[in-house]
C-alpha cells in the first residue's frame, strides 16, 4: 500500500530532506524522506492501526 501525505509548516519552513517514520500502533512501519513541496511517499502493508508520522529521532543527534 502506498501513503502519500504533504507537509506544511505554519512557519514556512522546509522540512525537505528530514526523515520520518511512519508508525501503526506507535510502532514504525515504513520510512521516507521529505521531498519537493513537502511530499512524503510510504510504502506499508494493508493492515488496520492508528497511523501516525513523526520525524526519525536520528536527525536530533547531530544536533
Amino acid at each position: 500500500m502506498t501513503i502519500k501525505v504533504t507537509l506544511e509548516l505554519a512557519s514556512g519552513q522546509s522540512l525537505k530532506g528530514a526523515p520520518l517514520e511512519l508508525l501503526a500502533d506507535g510502532k514504525p512501519i515504513a520510512r521516507a524522506v521529505v521531498g519537493d513541496g513537502g511530499q512524503v511517499t510510504f510504502d506499508a502493508k494493508p493492515g488496520a492501526a492508528k497511523l501516525a508520522v513523526r520525524v526519525d529521532r536520528g536527525i536530533l543527534k547531530g544536533i
